[in-house]
């Protein structure tokens, strides 16, 4: 009888991205695989720009914690004028910008390499236009760092021009209700995912 042979262990492959709706669906995007940078899943993204609707138009997308620049470049597509993508990792932050070169869109895109924390008590200068925020960090935050999440979120509320809009992932560690104007917002579980949004 012939010996079996051992299966060699698998390496994690790097999660397949791409645009998946708007003017630029179906079109790729780099990622690095590096662990550190959490995807979001595409039935997710789709979720949130389908509850967000055509309300994404002609807004200038503030991604919070870029990680991929998904969030900001599909929203580009979907009709945002312009977006603002935060990411603190030199190298994945490059990959971004290497997205947007593909995508033809670097004119619309500004990529600020840095801690979101301290970008926002500099008081980033933002157009004045209405924005659209999301928020998508590493789960953890909520429960290390949760003050300073309130505070992050809170404080682009209230510095948000009227007719913004906010997204906020989390995981079920945090309590939504701990947000300003917790009776508006519009909660929904795709588990493991809870995302609430906000019309400003």
């Amino acid at each position: 009888m012939a010996k079996r042979q051992k299966e060699k262990p698998t390496t994690p492959q790097p999660v397949g991205l791409r645009i998946i709706g708007g003017k630029f669906r179906g079109r790729k995007l780099q990622y690095s695989g590096d662990q550190r940078t959490r995807p979001m899943k595409d039935r997710l993204r789709e979720a949130i720009f389908n509850l967000m609707g055509p309300s994404i138009r002609k807004k200038h997308a503030v991604d919070l914690f870029s990680g991929t620049g998904a969030l900001g470049l599909e929203a580009i597509s979907r009709g945002a004028d312009s977006a603002t993508l935060i990411e603190q990792h030199f190298p994945t932050a490059k990959i971004i910008s290497g997205n947007a070169g593909t995508l033809e869109i670097e004119s619309r895109v500004e990529i600020v390499t840095a801690n979101v924390f301290i970008w926002h008590k500099r008081g980033p200068k933002l157009p004045e236009t209405p924005w659209a925020v999301f928020c998508s960090p590493p789960y953890e935050f909520y429960v290390s760092r949760t003050e300073e999440m309130l505070d992050l979120i809170g404080g682009l509320i209230e510095e948000a021009p009227a007719e913004s809009l906010f997204v906020v992932e989390a995981d079920d560690r945090f309590d939504f209700s701990l947000l300003p104007q917790a009776d508006q917002w519009n909660v929904r579980t795709y588990s493991p995912a809870t995302v609430g949004i906000l019309r400003k």
